[in-house]
């Protein structure tokens, strides 16, 4: 491969070859079947090279079609292990690598973006590529001052490539069905269609993290990289060492695995409530545990199992994907689980009903409704919760299964577009939790930091703190759905003009 492959014809039937790749090979299983080779054998067969095939397309095509694989790669946990198994290995490489652009490509896009004599900027520049992703890919460098750095270089055409594969992908979404089984592809497409502008404008991506690092400067526990120079198509931040967390989630110890879900869990829930903004693209590739301050990640993480586990901290990387949340996480959402927790049915169901999540013209049980939630907020409802696939399948298959009275009940709800990104970000969250098999301390972090989900005069002190020192003020339900509304027009402009300029 030597350029992102940007003809729409030839994208598209790479695309295509997906789903009709999966049904030459159930035909060829039949006839090894038929041949005398067992049912299971066949059937390992098959996913194992369906799985690689979706490795190689996605990876191969990157732009909208590695985006989506990456999407999907944090819900094999809840996929039966007969499907999730030859899938795990293919998925997870999208998380952390892929065919990499040539060199030359990546000079011309530094050339053009940061000047002819690009190299001026850098003591030391690596042109193998250290990792990739969907729409860029990173180089290791250190910068004239001495700092080691990361360099993301977007590839050429990404936009272009992004669009169309992403409506592409929607015509065939549930051709894509037995790729993922049980899982509803085309509305995951559409949201990622709506954050391409974003994504895609480094300039954005570069204020995000700015506002994080700033924040978390001297956060004990997160470690966001300092913002050293952006340009369009190339955004260069600091270089932080540490074991990759698809790594940790394979090799980590139990201490590891608890520590970085924790860690995980707390920067979800604090970062809307210290900066405003929500981290909307939690796949382990965008997650590094760190060793305690002063000490160096170096080899595996089986060999870095020194010092208490409680030292650990969770570097995270790429903000090219926010929710601009000013009032931190709505208060409905702490309102909700709370009284959910409480047993309080026609509360609940009254509030679901105010803020869109069951029509008008539906009407249902509140009791039903709580039966339904009471089992996915199971983590909120102990001081510990033991976060496994073995779980998270159990709620999948209690909400997926046709005959299923929960099933029923869940088509019959909504979700709020205000909402979509909040509950994609907690769903992929809960997924990486049990690809970890942490225990973690969830209901610790919704106390500090979801508002409502304790009365006020009854909040952590660390909570207060922040809410009172916070620019984002909480403000009354009409006043910050105003303000939502006017952010987010304020991000279409800025986004409008990048594209104009």
């Amino acid at each position: 491969m030597s350029d992102l492959p940007r003809k729409a014809v030839t994208r598209t039937a790479k695309l295509a070859a997906l789903p009709l790749g999966f049904a030459s090979r159930a035909t060829w299983g039949l006839g090894k079947r038929i041949g005398g080779k067992s049912a299971e054998l066949v059937a390992r067969e098959v996913q194992q090279r369906t799985a690689d095939q979706l490795f190689k397309t996605l990876g191969e095509l990157k732009g909208g079609a590695m985006k989506l694989g990456q999407a999907l790669s944090v819900f094999e946990s809840a996929l039966p292990e007969e499907v999730a198994g030859p899938y795990r290995a293919a998925l997870t490489k999208l998380q952390e690598a892929a065919p990499p652009l040539p060199a030359r490509t990546v000079h011309g896009v530094l050339a053009e973006r940061i000047g002819e004599h690009w190299r001026d900027y850098f003591l030391e520049f690596e042109d193998t590529p250290a990792a990739a992703a969907s729409i860029g890919q990173v180089h290791r460098a250190v910068w004239h001052d001495g700092r080691e750095v990361a360099v993301k270089v977007q590839y050429p055409g990404a936009g272009e490539a992004l669009l169309s594969d992403l409506a592409q992908l929607s015509r065939f979404a549930r051709l894509l069905g037995p790729l993922v089984p049980g899982m509803d592809i085309k509305p995951l497409i559409k949201e990622l269609r709506d954050r391409v502008s974003e994504e895609l404008d480094y300039e954005l991506e570069a204020q995000a993290q700015r506002e994080h690092a700033a924040e978390f400067a001297d956060d004990p526990d997160v470690v966001i990289p300092q913002v050293v120079h952006q340009s369009d198509q190339v955004l260069v931040t600091e270089w932080i060492d540490g074991i990759p967390l698809s790594e940790v989630i394979t090799q980590g110890t139990a201490e590891q695995r608890d520590r970085a879900g924790q860690l995980l869990a707390r920067f979800l829930f604090s970062g809307p409530a210290r900066t405003g903004l929500l981290h909307a693209d939690p796949h382990p590739g965008n997650f590094r545990l760190l060793p305690p301050a002063g000490e160096k990640a170096s080899g595996p993480a089986e060999d870095q199992a020194r010092g208490p586990a409680g030292a650990w901290r969770l570097g995270v990387l790429d903000f090219g994907t926010v929710d601009r949340l000013p009032g931190g996480l709505p208060r409905n959402i702490g309102d909700s689980l709370r009284l959910t927790l409480e047993g309080e049915a026609a509360a609940v169901y009254g509030l679901l009903r105010e803020e869109g999540f069951v029509k008008e013209s539906i009407e249902l049980d509140p009791d039903a409704v709580l039966d339904y939630l009471l089992p996915i907020i199971e983590p909120a409802q102990v001081e510990e919760f033991a976060f496994t696939r073995g779980w998270i399948r159990e709620q999948a298959a209690r909400i997926a299964d046709p005959r299923s009275p929960a099933y029923q009940l869940g088509r019959q709800l909504n979700l709020p577009p205000s909402y979509v990104l909040i509950h994609r970000v907690t769903l992929s969250t809960i997924g990486v939790l049990c690809q970890l098999g942490a225990t973690v301390r969830l209901r610790d972090e919704l106390e500090a930091w979801l508002p409502a989900f304790v009365a006020e005069s009854a909040q952590p002190e660390e909570a207060l703190k922040f809410e009172e020192d916070s620019e984002f003020p909480q403000a009354p339900e009409s006043e910050q759905a105003a303000e939502l509304t006017s952010c987010a027009g304020d991000k279409g402009e800025q986004a409008g003009e990048a594209v104009q300029t």
